[in-house]
């Protein structure tokens, strides 16, 4: 919507989930750019922080691997002012078993994000099945949002998120053919079902601090998880989503 856009340095939704990083570090740059599109765009879920989450938490595990650090304890190291966040990162680590080490063939990815006033680690646990070849088995998740009233509601909307958060990591592509969409439902656009769905179990953190939002937050940390898990087992830092066009495929 043109007539309603902000001017670029009033855009706060654009570095949205990046602007406001809780990691300590001594050097760092935000900056986007200003595209003129042919077509109009919209929100999408957990707005600014649906690819920032992807961008951000991704480069700390390159920041992890470049340190030569585990990446959840290069995270760890830099959240010694952000208890909340800390906290978060441990209980997520401990229900995955983090240092414990897999079963060959098995592998983990770590993220950590904060949307709409709650924390969210995820930790994305997959089978390696062939040279490109994946099945996602599992997905740990904790989340602080604060006062809460119905746990079951949060456990929802958490699964939800990051099985939303996974359909476009794996599959979520628009292209245009002549000025018309080519995905007008989903046998064009399609999503994580139920025989690559993995398991997801999500624990809500106990605490009296101000009730945040629950409906967003679960998505941004499901697509640097499974990509650094990717990582993790392959070896290649993949920068470009849907992960399907880069020759993956997940069962």
């Amino acid at each position: 919507m043109p007539s309603m856009a902000v001017k670029p340095e009033d855009d706060h939704s654009t570095t949205e989930g990046a602007i406001n990083l809780p990691y300590q570090m001594n050097n760092r740059r935000v900056a986007f750019g200003d595209l003129d599109l042919p077509i109009q765009v919209g929100f999408w879920r957990s707005v600014g922080s649906s690819q920032n989450g992807f961008f951000t938490e991704c480069f700390m595990d390159e920041c992890a691997h470049a340190a030569g650090m585990d990446p959840y304890k290069f995270r760890r190291t830099k959240l010694e002012n952000h208890p909340r966040f800390a906290k978060v990162l441990d209980t997520v680590a401990e229900m995955s078993n983090w240092n414990t080490p897999l079963p060959e063939g098995k592998f983990r990815g770590i993220a950590l994000h904060k949307s709409f006033g709650s924390i969210v680690g995820e930790v994305a646990e997959i089978t390696k099945l062939g040279d490109k070849e994946f099945s996602i088995d599992k997905y740990y998740c904790a989340i602080d949002c604060g006062t809460y009233v119905n746990p079951d509601i949060i456990e929802a909307q958490m699964q939800g998120g990051i099985i939303f958060g996974l359909s476009a990591a794996l599959y979520g592509e628009i292209t245009w053919d002549q000025g018309a969409v080519q995905q007008y439902n989903f046998p064009q656009y399609d999503m994580v079902r139920m025989d690559v769905s993995p398991v997801v179990e999500v624990h809500i953190m106990e605490n009296d601090e101000y009730p945040s939002g629950v409906g967003e937050p679960g998505t941004p940390p499901a697509a640097p998880a499974l990509v650094n898990a990717l990582f993790a087992a392959t070896g290649v830092r993949e920068r470009a989503l849907p992960l399907v066009k880069q020759g993956y495929k997940f069962v």
